[in-house]
């Protein structure tokens, strides 16, 4: 059986303050990320649990990116470094793989094939 799709992709989505959020976008968008969306969101906690926590904001923002399986471990621990080691740069971020898309030219854009796609396979 023909392997339409040799590269994985997987939904990365990271929880971040608002004020960082671009920051962060553009972290993972140096990992040749062609597809982000960001959103922005408001914590639910309360100012209590903030504070002891040492979280001041409640202004959120999600962003959605897509990508390559194989970049995704480097993504991480890139975002886990800054989460760490950046004043005010708390958040979370997890990826979930993606089982199935619709459109090869989609799927060739989304993997960073630069390539031509040819009968529903990026090469």
């Amino acid at each position: 059986k023909k392997n339409i799709a040799p590269i994985k992709l997987e939904l990365i989505i990271t929880i971040v303050d608002r004020k960082k959020a671009e920051f962060y976008a553009d972290i993972i968008q140096s990992f040749e990320v062609n597809f982000q969306f960001l959103e922005a969101a408001h914590g639910t906690a309360k100012s209590e649990i903030l504070d002891y926590l040492g979280l001041t904001e409640s202004d959120k923002a999600v962003i959605f990116s897509v990508a390559r399986e194989d970049k995704v471990d480097d993504i991480m621990f890139a975002l886990d470094m800054r989460f760490r080691s950046i004043k005010g740069g708390k958040g979370v971020a997890v990826s979930v793989p993606l089982t199935s898309m619709i459109g090869s030219t989609v799927y060739a854009f989304l993997c960073n094939a630069v390539g031509t796609v040819n009968g529903g396979a990026a090469v």
